[in-house]
């Protein structure tokens, strides 16, 4: 069926790896629990101690399959080898190549290795270098977005180059409910890979506020800009709910500014290390931040607007999982069911 699972996991359903420490052991453990691919987020710095203990917290919650991303913009090497040799399930990789050598050391390790891109030609990179499997990020997606096009083109373009092949494809941007999925499935997609629906979890470290931000926000709350964390990731374009910050700023600021020197605008601890936030940081708020956290970037993806409440991890998957069938079995039946009837009563006349 469409909504069965792949990588080792029991359903379609990817958890995406929010970072800075968004998804950390207790979301993760929660979506692979609900038969879900749950996703950690390794550091922006190679941390290879921190990476370690991410993932035996997460074993200690679960013995479901998980996965850990890795930015490849940022340094990763040694973050890497201690996934490999933690033998997670499954390494998520992205804004980056991933060549065939290192997809194959991944394998030697026993770690299946999923590719996140924005484009065909990358899709094509990714399955030539022997991934396991493809996340397809359309430009509707929340946090950094490498995709120019919406999904509804992008995805089906990419069903039809890599088909036959032995990759799974997986759908991502503005996807939060059943209705998305199916309609992920009927493009070409194997499964979807879910961020602001996850963020909005009981599970989920984001601050209380970030959540209620996106259970408050409409359709057209967001934007795709490049205003916040230029400095510490360049040339990485975003989606953010729109803020009185934001509107304030957004075609103020120069293109040679940043967020260095900046007024601070609050404190956050991430990984037991506490950091200033300034104006125009790219960090998000978690649990532990405080000062203006109104005035902090919030990244959120355009279904938004589809998100009503908090709920927890396991809920969303099921529902998920749930309401495709209830949409597949009951109402498509329906209709290809009444057209035939219609078609053959046509027919005898």
């Amino acid at each position: 069926m469409g909504w069965g699972g792949f990588l080792g996991v029991e359903y379609g359903i990817v958890q995406a790896p929010l970072g800075p420490d968004i998804s950390g052991p207790p979301l993760v453990a929660a979506v692979a629990n609900a038969g879900g691919l749950g996703l950690l987020r390794a550091p922006d710095e190679d941390r290879p101690d921190l990476v370690k203990e991410l993932i035996s917290q997460t074993r200690k919650l679960t013995d479901k399959p998980f996965g850990i991303g890795v930015i490849l913009d940022f340094p990763h090497r040694e973050n890497v080898k201690a996934i490999l040799e933690g033998k997670v399930p499954v390494m998520h990789v992205s804004w980056g190549d991933y060549p065939k050598e290192l997809v194959d050391e991944a394998h030697a390790a026993g770690v299946k290795v999923i590719h996140q891109v924005g484009s065909v030609e990358a899709a094509e990179k990714a399955a030539a270098a022997g991934v396991d499997a493809v996340v397809i990020q359309g430009i509707e997606a929340g946090g950094h977005v490498m995709g120019q096009l919406g999904l509804i083109v992008l995805l089906p373009r990419v069903a039809e180059v890599l088909r036959g092949m032995d990759i799974s494809i997986i759908a991502a941007g503005g996807i939060v409910d059943a209705r998305g999925y199916v309609a992920a499935l009927a493009l070409g997609a194997h499964g979807i890979c879910l961020g602001t629906r996850f963020v909005a979890t009981h599970e989920s470290h984001a601050h209380s506020l970030y959540k209620q931000k996106i259970v408050q926000a409409s359709e057209k709350d967001t934007e795709y800009t490049n205003l916040f964390g230029r400095a510490r990731w360049p040339g990485a374009p975003h989606r953010v709910i729109k803020s009185p910050f934001y509107e304030r700023w957004k075609h103020v600021l120069r293109h040679d500014e940043n967020e260095l020197n900046q007024p601070v605008l609050g404190q956050t601890m991430i990984y037991g290390q506490i950091k200033d936030v300034p104006c125009f940081s790219g960090v998000v708020p978690n649990v532990t931040t405080t000062g203006d956290v109104e005035s902090m970037v919030m990244y959120a993806g355009e279904g938004l607007g589809l998100i009503n409440e908090v709920l927890p991890a396991a809920e969303i998957v099921r529902g998920l999982v749930e309401g495709a069938r209830c949409i597949i079995e009951q109402r498509l039946t329906g209709i290809i069911h009444a057209s035939q009837t219609k078609f053959s009563s046509a027919t005898m006349v």
